[in-house]
């Protein structure tokens, strides 16, 4: 069902253009029938006449309606879906379970992924509509870290905040919201799991659609406990 609706809102337009040209190969067959029964004068010729103009009217009484449930769905329904209908993984496995520690087999992927020494500066980040604003870039962090920020798009649909090793792009979900959130608590980060280290922290914001913004990333370190 979700590939349905996300053809039928991707592709509105096309849909549209099928049914008008359907509908007007559909008028024009109505307006022949309703000529020809108008004409027919013997009983037979005009009881075959009226089965025609009968299916016309069916044929573009059902045209008229495939519109109006693509408007209605275009309009109405898919806008109001939550975005992961769209998205081709279970991401509310991930809202679920905010509670801001990995699990245990991806804290050790992170331990053990490949990362490079070159520092990376803050990248993606659009203030008032995307961005950290704790922790700061470059700082060092340790224990349960409360994340601020703020995730406020058009037709937001869920963010989500993850971690990586430096120069890695093994990224691994901490956990996710559904709310918009404006200068204020994004969600919690339980350090204590994670090999002190340098890291990127990522902050990623998903609209109605199932389309995801630029991520806003900043490099932060860990220490030891």
């Amino acid at each position: 069902m979700a590939a349905v609706y996300r053809f039928l809102s991707s592709y509105e337009g096309l849909v549209y253009l099928v049914l008008a040209i359907g509908g007007v190969i559909a008028l024009r067959w109505l307006w022949s029938a309703w000529r020809e029964w108008r004409e027919a004068i013997f009983g037979l010729e005009r009881e075959f006449a009226q089965r025609r103009l009968n299916r016309a009217l069916a044929i573009s009484f059902v045209i008229l309606l495939l519109a109006l449930g693509e408007f209605i769905l275009a309009s109405f329904v898919v806008p109001a879906l939550p975005a992961t209908v769209f998205m081709p993984t279970a991401t509310l496995n991930i809202l679920a379970t905010p509670t801001g520690t990995l699990p245990a087999e991806l804290a050790t992927a992170l331990a053990v992924a490949p990362a490079t020494s070159t520092a990376e500066s803050e990248s993606g980040c659009m203030p008032g509509r995307l961005n950290f604003t704790s922790p700061k870039p470059g700082q060092e962090l340790s224990g349960i870290i409360e994340l601020m920020g703020t995730v406020n798009i058009p037709n937001f649909g869920f963010y989500k905040y993850e971690v990586a090793p430096l120069g890695s792009d093994t990224w691994a979900t901490i956990s996710a919201g559904r709310e918009v959130v404006r200068e204020d608590t994004l969600g919690r980060w339980d350090t204590t799991e994670m090999t002190p280290g340098d890291y990127n922290l990522r902050l990623v914001v998903t609209d109605n659609q199932g389309e995801s913004l630029p991520a806003c990333i900043i490099p932060v370190r860990v220490a030891g406990q």
